[in-house]
């Protein structure tokens, strides 16, 4: 089976984060980075972006 690659809007979607927060988290070494597609194209891999977001820790709401 065939790795399925993200685009941004999904990867945005899938995560609720900002083109800007996503790109910065890739520089810090805290985000998948993306693959290249083409001369201007990228994706991310979905399996990384899933397994990155399992791995989040997640903030309890307070009551």
């Amino acid at each position: 089976m065939t790795e399925q690659i993200w685009r941004l809007p999904r990867v945005i979607a899938a995560t609720g984060m900002r083109r800007s927060w996503i790109y910065k988290a890739i520089s810090d070494g805290h985000f998948p980075a993306p693959v290249k597609l083409g001369d201007r194209a990228v994706g991310w891999k979905r399996t990384e972006v899933e397994a990155w977001l399992q791995e989040r820790p997640r903030k309890k709401l307070q009551k």
